[in-house]
């Protein structure tokens, strides 16, 4: 390929022919040579094309970002600086170099074509009937955990990569069907138990709540915290999440009130808790509530309809985005201490851990109290 065209160039070349262009108008539009776009469009084989004109999914390397760490390389800037102008985190950038040789050996375009190499689908199972099977079934019947397994073989054949295996490969071959010939019961002889596996870094379907509506779409006031009413809430659990109490933080004041939850954390009790503490503020002082999707909050939709109060969820794992409850719920664990049974606490109790709380001063309050925050606020509102 012309080393002078960038990969976006290459791939804007083809496309223009595509649409019915002449070599001359590409070549005008392009910057080049009509000998060169000729050679982009004409010159590469089918399974050559697709490998250059790959393009990653958000979460991988491009080959513009792959330039741009090769460049770095080449300047001598340390991985943390390259991994800053690109936007991603340092250990992406450090992993890329290390899987293409080292700072010495890393080129661009032969990792780049390494990459959709390995993204290539569908791969053949490496484990299948022959002697790396027999070992990895006889040592997950022993409870031998996967990844026991991946680092025990590479001790014991050190110079036959045939027998090596990676604890993912395993995994695979116990929950997706036809990615390998271990038997499915074997599942039994993991720690969990599980015969289906919880999904990592990405987000669970099963059971989602209908109708969210996500925290990027809620109002811009809410951010700075300058305007109360806005309020974040979750559960805190007891001992094996047989008990539960709900907690809402105002985001302004800090002000917290308790759920009593005495028969249970389905959704509908929940609901019906949560109208309970809300309606007894002034209206002014409830403008919007935000939450985790959990399902406790499944009937989020028809507790909007009774108070009109919209309802905005947490991305996944981001418990972040409800930082005043999260810090609000640690201090409660004073009250309420993990791995305890929450049922024998009263709404007498709640209240009274609530009341302690609220009247505790607080720095980011500039040491005011969050009951004494929230009566100035309720003065302005009456």
């Amino acid at each position: 390929m012309p080393p002078h065209l960038t990969h976006e160039q290459r791939q804007r070349a083809r496309r223009l022919r595509r649409e019915g262009k002449t070599v001359r108008e590409v070549a005008v539009e392009i910057g080049c040579s009509r000998r060169t776009v000729k050679r982009v469009t004409h010159g590469p084989s089918k399974r050559e094309s697709e490998r250059v004109e790959w393009t990653p999914g958000e979460h991988r390397l491009s080959l513009a970002e792959r330039e741009e760490i090769s460049r770095g390389l080449v300047a001598g800037d340390t991985l943390r600086a390259i991994a800053r102008r690109l936007g991603r985190a340092p250990s992406t950038v450090s992993r890329e170099v290390k899987a293409n040789g080292g700072r010495r050996h890393d080129r661009a375009v032969s990792a780049h074509h390494g990459a959709y190499g390995n993204a290539r689908r569908p791969k053949s199972a490496k484990l299948v009937a022959g002697p790396l099977l027999d070992q990895v079934t006889e040592w997950l019947e022993q409870w031998w955990s996967p990844e026991e397994i991946a680092r025990r073989l590479r001790v014991e054949h050190p110079n036959e990569p045939e027998m090596w295996v990676s604890h993912e490969t395993i995994y695979q071959s116990l929950f997706v069907q036809g990615r390998g010939e271990l038997r499915r019961e074997l599942h039994r002889c993991l720690r969990t138990g599980r015969a289906q596996r919880r999904r990592q870094g990405r987000n669970e379907t099963r059971g989602k709540i209908r109708n969210m509506v996500m925290i990027s779409e809620r109002p811009a006031e809410v951010d700075d915290r300058a305007v109360p009413g806005h309020w974040e809430g979750d559960l805190i659990n007891g001992k094996g999440g047989r008990s539960a109490v709900g907690t809402l933080v105002e985001r302004s004041t800090r002000f917290v009130m308790l759920l009593h939850l005495p028969d249970g954390r389905e959704a509908e009790k929940v609901n019906a808790a949560m109208q309970r503490a809300i309606t007894a503020l002034p209206e002014a002082l409830v403008r919007s509530i935000t939450w985790d999707q959990d399902k406790e909050l499944a009937s989020h939709v028809d507790f909007t309809v009774a108070t009109d109060i919209p309802v905005y969820f947490c991305d996944p794992h981001s418990p972040w985005q409800r930082g005043s409850n999260e810090n609000t719920n640690g201090l409660l664990r004073q009250y309420m201490p993990k791995g305890t049974d929450l049922s024998v606490h009263s709404a007498e109790d709640l209240e009274r851990f609530a009341a302690s709380l609220n009247n505790r001063p607080r720095e980011t309050l500039g040491f005011m109290k969050p009951s004494e925050r929230l009566a100035e606020l309720v003065a302005m509102t009456g």
